[in-house]
């Protein structure tokens, strides 16, 4: 039998139906693999192991009798560190958050994932209030990538990524405000799905507004679109959530793209490249175009939106530091400290203009899409780059986040946009490929992605990650 923690929650489901495997076999599994790996990667930050284990004790008596209570009966899940989860403090992140306050409340993508009896192991790590694409705090500490230890996973959902990559659970949920799943997605080698805005509701709603967006990292498209029936469904307290879609998204996934019409950029027609993620993405779209798929090489037309995103994200941080006293900005992450900093300099007129640009690119994108089912492009422009710690970050524009063009333009546009593996570099670091969709087209790129996961499964990193730190 293959090890346990290697099993998608596809495969894990099977077997509870089969009763090859029970629920507590999983959970056991996977909190046993935290213990022996979450001491080097640090992708938990919290570890609820005797309620997890409760609950998949309650998961395999529902099984016994053949009536499991939803979709994920069972399944091993973790929750990002900025997700409201009952009976666990959520920190994110942060040295400002009072871990003994009572924590009595579920987001809307948690009850969720209760209801469908998934087995909820803890919560995963993030910068200070997500604040930045690296995974690194001052309450922390460095969450590092499975593949290379000297690595980072990426960020801000880097725990979600380097946890699900590393077998401590089938399915992670971050957020993504920037690529904040797709960026440690494509750097631990897992594919990373960030609907539609709107499509899974939040509550709270992020204090860096409408282009954070709630999404599964895993380590098949079959278990994101398996998750992503379960998070979508509706909740009241988010007013800006899309209409219930009661469609199964695992139904015709395995149609295959023949016939789709896919627009290819390289580089979006800004963007500096790393060579081999340029060859490895470029090889991927030939694999796509094998597939019957219409490829056309072809550039959106939009400039670079990075000063809208970082004139955004820089307000959004100052909104958030004018919430906490003289007492706790004074233990914050310099990194936060200086976004904030930044984003003191912005006027009312300056966010109004800012948010006139977004509006443009938005209906630019919204028109492109008339002639094009889907967008791919690479996922990062960089291999994942050696991790540091807090405060060792330059929070200018383009070090923040100029070598992931590929990202945060479609956090603006609000589309669905995913990353899948398609390679790995000489240094034995992932590469991914984004998948971009029309607004509302979640089906059709999880759909896209299964095709090219059909002909290029997902690899998994060695269970022992390399340690090249010195």
């Amino acid at each position: 039998m293959p090890d346990i923690t290697q099993l998608t929650a596809t495969q894990l489901l099977a077997r509870f139906r089969d009763r090859s495997l029970s629920p507590v076999d999983a959970t056991a599994a996977c909190l046993a693999r935290i213990r022996e790996a979450d001491p080097a990667l640090r992708a938990f930050c919290w570890i609820d192991e005797e309620p997890a284990l409760a609950s998949a004790r309650a998961s395999e008596q529902r099984w016994q009798r053949g009536a499991p209570c939803g979709p994920l009966d069972g399944v091993p899940v973790a929750i990002k560190d900025l997700i409201l989860t009952r009976g666990m403090p959520t920190l994110r992140g942060s040295r400002t958050v009072d871990a003994s306050q009572p924590w009595e409340v579920d987001a809307p993508v948690t009850a969720r994932l209760r209801e469908a009896g998934a087995v909820i192991l803890g919560k995963t790590t993030t910068p200070e209030f997500g604040c930045k694409g690296e995974t690194n705090s001052p309450l922390t500490g460095i969450t590092r990538n499975p593949w290379d230890l000297a690595r980072t996973s990426g960020g801000s959902s880097g725990g979600t990524a380097a946890a699900v990559a590393a077998g401590m659970c089938p399915i992670a949920i971050g957020t993504d405000g920037a690529g904040s799943v797709r960026i440690p997605a494509a750097f631990c080698g897992n594919f990373g799905l960030k609907p539609s805005f709107g499509r899974v509701p939040a509550y709270p709603l992020s204090p860096f507004g409408s282009v954070a967006h709630l999404g599964p990292h895993t380590m098949s498209v079959a278990d994101a679109a398996l998750a992503m029936n379960v998070m979508k469904r509706p909740d009241a307290r988010d007013w800006t959530s899309l209409p219930p879609d009661d469609s199964d998204y695992t139904a015709g996934l395995d149609d295959g793209i023949r016939g789709l019409r896919i627009a290819f950029s390289p580089a979006l027609g800004y963007a500096t490249v790393d060579p081999e993620v340029a060859a490895a993405v470029r090889a991927g779209v030939d694999r796509l175009a094998t597939l019957g798929a219409q490829v056309r090489e072809v550039d959106p037309g939009f400039d670079d939106p990075l000063e809208i995103t970082t004139g955004l994200w820089f307000v959004g941080a100052w909104t958030v530091w004018n919430t906490l006293t003289r007492e706790q900005q004074a233990v914050t992450d310099p990194d936060f400290r200086a976004e904030a900093e930044l984003g003191a300099g912005y006027s009312a007129l300056d966010v109004q203009r800012l948010n006139l640009r977004r509006g443009e690119l938005g209906s630019r994108m919204r028109q492109f899409m008339l002639d094009y089912d889907l967008l791919v492009t690479p996922a990062v422009a960089v291999p994942a780059f050696e991790a540091r710690p807090a405060g060792h970050s330059r929070m200018d524009p383009e070090a923040m986040l100029g070598w992931t063009p590929f990202s945060y333009p479609f956090n603006l546009t609000q589309q669905p946009a995913c990353t899948i593996p398609c390679g790995l570099t000489s240094a034995g670091l992932p590469i991914g490929l984004q998948i971009v969709g029309p607004m509302f087209g979640d089906a059709l790129v999880l759909r896209a992605a299964r095709a090219y996961e059909q002909v290029q499964p997902i690899a998994r990193p060695p269970l022992t990650p390399p340690d090249s730190r010195g």
